[in-house]
């Protein structure tokens, strides 16, 4: 089993940049697939960026790609999610995840989440 705790959101105007984190806990930080993912006020949750095991794999939602970059380092049991070029329509509360199907875009694949951070973006 593993604990997550997100971190790093915040309030930022459009164009700008945050990057938030998610440290684990537990020796087997490295054994899950990482995901990130966010949920906007009456909306369903979606995906936004996975990582492989290693690291060396990384998937993202086409309304991303570009803009987010999914890193980890495991050494310091933390998966990290830097955004730039931020949109308003990216406001939403961003979760992290930890799962074991690599690259999954579905939440319910993703057994382990963290209790969430809040990025709104002023436009």
């Amino acid at each position: 089993q593993v604990q997550l705790v997100e971190s790093g959101g915040g309030m930022v105007q459009a164009g700008g940049s945050l990057r938030l984190s998610c440290a684990a806990s537990g020796r087997t930080f490295s054994s899950y697939t990482m995901g990130w993912f966010r949920q906007a006020p009456g909306k369903e949750r979606e995906f936004v960026a996975a990582i492989s095991m290693s690291g060396g794999s990384t998937y993202y939602a086409d309304s991303v790609k570009g803009r987010f970059t999914v890193s980890r380092d495991n050494a310091k049991l933390t998966v990290y999610l830097q955004m730039d070029s931020l949109k308003p329509e990216d406001t939403a509360v961003y979760y992290c995840a930890a799962g074991f199907f690599v690259g999954s875009r579905r939440p319910e694949n993703y057994p382990y989440w963290g209790q969430g951070t809040q990025v709104t973006v002023s436009s």
